[in-house]
This record gives C-alpha cells, structure tokens and sequence, in this order.
C-alpha cells in the first residue's frame, strides 16, 4: 500500500466529485496526509515498511502540506476506500519486466532483474516451508515426478519428509529415486518453477488468507466518532453503495452489545468502570438502556439510574468515548473466551 501511495498521482474514480485541491495531490502528499491522520500509534507500522528514500519524500510532501481543509481529507479517505473496495493488482516477474524495459537502459534492467530472480526465488522456498505440508502435498500430487523433486529437494528436509508421507506410495517413490538422480537444475528452468508456484501456489494460498478489505475499514470506522462515521458512511454511500452497507454489516457497534447472552452482559458490566458505563449509557437509546438494566438488580440498576441523572448535561464526544471503551472490553473479553460475541443471528457468530 506505501509503495501504492507513493506512486499514485492518477484522477481518483469516476463517481467521485471534482475537487481542485484534492486533485492537485501528488502521490506522496496523500500518502503523507494518510500517515498523518493514522498519527503516530496506528502509521508506525506504515513508516516501517517504507524504505530511505520513500521516508524522504514523504516527509519533504508532509511538510510542504500546509493546512488541508477537511473536505479534502473527507476526499482522500472515500477515495481511498473505494480504490480498496473495487481494484486488484497482479504483479508478475514479465509484467515487471516490461514496465522497467520502458523505463531503463536494457544492460540496467538485466541487472534489476538478476536481484530479483534471486531474492524471489529465495523468498518462494522459505514460503512453501512454511504452508501447511498437506495443503502442499495436495497440490504436487498434481504435478510431474520430476518437478516435485525440485521443488521437495529446495524446501527444508522435514517438511520435505512430511510431503512426501502425504503422496501416494508409488508417486512418492518416484519422486525419492528422481531427487537421488536430480543434478544441477538450469537456471531458466528454476526460475519457471519459481514463477509457476509463485503464481498458481503461492499466490493462491496468500489469497485465500487474506484479510478482507471491508473488515478492515470496518474497524476503522468502529474508531471514529459517532458524527465522522456518520460523514464518512454516507460519503461512501454516494460512491460505492455495496461497500458502504457491507462495512455497516461488519461493524461492532454498542447497540451490538444487546446480542450478548445473560451471562455475558453481566461479565461485561463487572469488568468496566462505573463511570464508563453511567457516560456510556447516558447517550445510549432506551431500548439499549432497558436492557443493560435488565442484566442487574434493581438497586443496581436505580443507583446507576441515579448516577446517570446526576451527570447532567454531557458531551456527545464523552459518550462516544465511553461506548467505545465499552465495544473495546466487550472484544478484550471475547479474545479471552469470557464471553461470546455475536451479531445478526447465531449463524453470523463473530468471535474476536
């Protein structure tokens, strides 16, 4: 994604109103209004993958910012969420290739592409270590003895031993007699193996374990506030309707906080600070309310009522704050398996 940001200076896309301050940023001027945004605790992640000189330029765009209007950051952010929501990119070692040919002297683009093929095909055998030995297995069984040997005699020896355990005997056979046989593998041959498993393999696996881009945004917009996240989904709602009503189908909201059981609920209610909870349902509707009073005793429950009524007139953004940290605990407790968090129905079940 920084390399993306870093490089990304087309329009954003069509559906998306003209904007003359938001189109005049360059790549690296978005990526550095994103990292600033994130602050400090959520962009050190972000910094880290950016290399010397991507952190120089983000930084020279960062400073050269100024003071962006918020119309604009309202802008970058629906913009980025509908990139995420509706693009895929495939990178391949050809595609590369091509694009550096276009780009650079050929004697340069040998030598790019040298690096590459070594780091790449190093970096796809401690890959296939480490994916599970029958998901592996499945897919060599598949494939020529004579490739499976390559591939099993680059790997490390046990998770070569346990692939081999999981091949039909004979096929698995052939493949032990072809890797005592196996010389010197040409280099353009290798490289085809890499390419191959890199695309077909690899990929695939990588793929399939992938964290959806919706879940993501739907934590996001779990941390603003009530009024952003309101701003923001019925921006998105303009833009890309399907992606906005799927984030609200994924988002864990207080109101959410219903779905717990009995048992749940009063763990929930013992575990929070009493003035959290007095703040939190101050601004809760009744229904909500009802139901936090329903899982106490009625003394419990008039002694909160009393606290509540005896905060007076609060902040919408304290009891933002305190319904969060509520959302937040109530996640804790179901990472530790004190509690079960669900939503929509039992089918839906989510378990943090």
């Amino acid at each position: 994604m920084a390399a993306t940001a870093l490089t990304e200076t087309e329009k954003p896309s069509d559906g998306i109103d003209d904007s003359a301050e938001f189109d005049s940023l360059t790549g690296p001027q978005r990526a550095a209004l994103f990292l600033l945004m994130l602050g400090e605790e959520h962009g050190r992640t972000i910094w880290a993958m950016l290399d010397e000189e991507e952190v120089r330029t983000v930084s020279h765009a960062m400073v050269q910012l100024g003071t962006v209007d918020a119309s604009t950051v309202d802008r970058l952010i629906v913009d980025f969420i509908h990139r995420v929501s509706n693009s895929s990119v495939s990178g391949s070692v050809e595609r590369t290739e091509q694009l550096l040919m276009k780009v650079f002297p050929p004697d340069q683009v040998a030598t790019i592409m040298a690096e590459i093929y070594n780091t790449s095909g190093k970096r796809i055998w401690t890959r296939l270590s480490q994916i599970d030995a029958e998901i592996l297995a499945n897919y060599l069984r598949n494939e020529y003895p004579q490739t499976v040997a390559v591939v099993l005699s680059r790997v490390r020896p046990d998770h070569a031993a346990r692939v081999l355990t999981m091949l039909p005997d004979e096929f698995a056979m052939d493949v032990v007699n072809r890797m005592l046989k196996l010389e010197t593998v040409q280099k353009e041959a290798l490289h085809h193996i890499e390419e191959t498993l890199r695309l077909e393999f690899v990929g695939a696996v990588a793929q399939t374990s992938r964290r959806d881009a919706h879940e993501t945004m739907a934590e996001v917009f779990n941390a603003f506030d009530r009024q952003t996240e309101t701003r923001f989904l019925s921006a998105l709602d303009d833009v890309n309707r399907e992606a906005a009503k799927r984030i609200r189908e994924l988002m864990f909201t207080f109101e959410d906080l219903t779905k717990l059981d009995a048992g749940g609920m009063q763990t929930l209610i013992r575990s929070v600070e009493r003035d959290v909870l007095s703040r939190a349902l101050k601004g809760a509707p009744e229904p909500v309310r009802a139901f936090f009073f329903s899982n106490m005793s009625q003394r419990a429950a008039k002694n909160l009522q009393d606290e509540m009524d005896g905060l007076g007139p609060i902040r919408l953004k304290e009891v933002d704050e305190a319904q969060l940290a509520m959302v937040n605990k109530a996640k804790e407790l179901a990472d530790s398996g004190e509690i079960m968090i669900s939503k929509n129905n039992a089918d839906d079940e989510l378990v943090y």
